[in-house]
């Protein structure tokens, strides 16, 4: 019994350690501020990848659908649509969610977004060898990029 407790913390220690090796930097994270009875907002920031990932899936609290868009031009008609298969990330390369581009998408608010307060956003990554891991923050809500952002929005 003593030997099977012993392997369980070995376990458990290799595979928190294992977690903690994944790492994706978060920078410039804000959400655009709603006007009431708005339903939907976007979130923007730059990601950067130590090692080969991907963004799965994102969630919030105060939205019913959390979803990594893209936009883009279809002929004269702008389209938005969920990303399929998610967001790659190649190692050690910023990449920017910016509006109008590739972006998070809150859908579905259950209560407005007021400028200055922040917001819980979880992005969800899987590696390279498919292993997920996740990333809470806690993202500023703005009517801008804020100053000094990396994205000059």
């Amino acid at each position: 019994m003593k030997t099977n407790s012993l392997w369980a913390v070995v376990a458990a220690t290799l595979f928190s350690t294992a977690a903690l090796a994944q790492t994706v930097d978060v920078k410039g994270a804000w959400v655009r501020a709603t006007v009431q009875g708005q339903k939907a907002s976007g979130a923007f920031m730059q990601l950067t990848a130590k090692d080969k990932a991907q963004l799965v899936s994102v969630s919030s609290p105060v939205a019913g659908v959390a979803e990594v868009h893209e936009m883009k031009m279809d002929g004269d008609v702008m389209t938005m649509r969920p990303l399929q298969g998610g967001l790659d990330l190649p190692a050690g390369k910023a990449v920017d969610l910016k509006p109008g581009g590739v972006h998070v998408m809150l859908m579905d608010l259950k209560t407005p977004l007021v400028k200055d307060t922040t917001l819980p956003l979880t992005l969800v990554f899987k590696d390279g060898k498919g292993v997920q891991f996740k990333k809470e923050l806690k993202v500023p809500v703005s009517l801008a990029a804020p100053a000094g952002g990396h994205m000059g929005h």
